[in-house]
C-alpha cells in the first residue's frame, strides 16, 4: 500500500483518483502531477513500481502543500480575517456564509440546522 503525506492510498483505483484521497489534491491536480512526472492515469496504484511511487511521493512532499500543512494555513487566514475584523471574519464568528449566499433560507447546513427566525419549528399551543 503506497502512503503519500500521511494517507494510505487505496490500492485497486486508477493512481489519477487514489491521489484525491490527500486533502488539498484534487481530480484536475492530480491530473498534472501524474504529467509532470510522466506517469500512466490508467495504471491502478498496485501496479505502480517501486519507483514511480517514491517519485510521486517525493514531488507532492517537494511541490505540493498537503495535508496538514494546508490545513494549518487555512485555519491562520481565518484567524487572521477574524483578528482584523473585516467582513469575512465576523461572518466566520458568527458561523453564518462567507462568500455572498442568501440566509434568509438555505443556510441551515452552514448554522448546524439551528432555526432561529420567529415562525420556523414553533409549536403551535392547543387552546382550551
Amino acid at each position: 500500500m503506497l502512503r503519500i503525506a500521511g494517507v494510505n492510498i487505496p490500492d485497486e483505483k486508477r493512481i489519477e483518483i487514489s491521489l484525491t484521497y490527500i486533502y488539498g489534491i484534487g481530480p484536475s491536480f492530480a491530473a498534472k502531477v501524474l504529467d509532470a512526472l510522466d506517469i500512466s492515469k490508467q495504471i491502478r496504484t498496485k501496479d505502480l513500481s517501486e519507483e514511480q511511487g517514491n517519485k510521486i511521493r517525493e514531488y507532492v512532499e517537494k511541490n505540493l502543500r498537503v495535508e496538514g500543512e494546508l490545513k494549518h494555513a487555512v485555519k491562520n487566514n481565518i484567524k487572521r480575517l477574524k483578528e482584523v475584523g473585516c467582513y469575512r471574519g465576523t461572518r466566520h464568528q458568527k458561523g453564518l456564509p462567507v462568500r455572498g449566499q442568501r440566509t434568509k433560507t438555505n443556510n441551515r447546513t452552514v448554522r448546524g440546522n439551528v432555526r432561529r427566525t420567529m415562525g420556523s419549528g414553533r409549536v403551535k399551543t392547543e387552546k382550551t
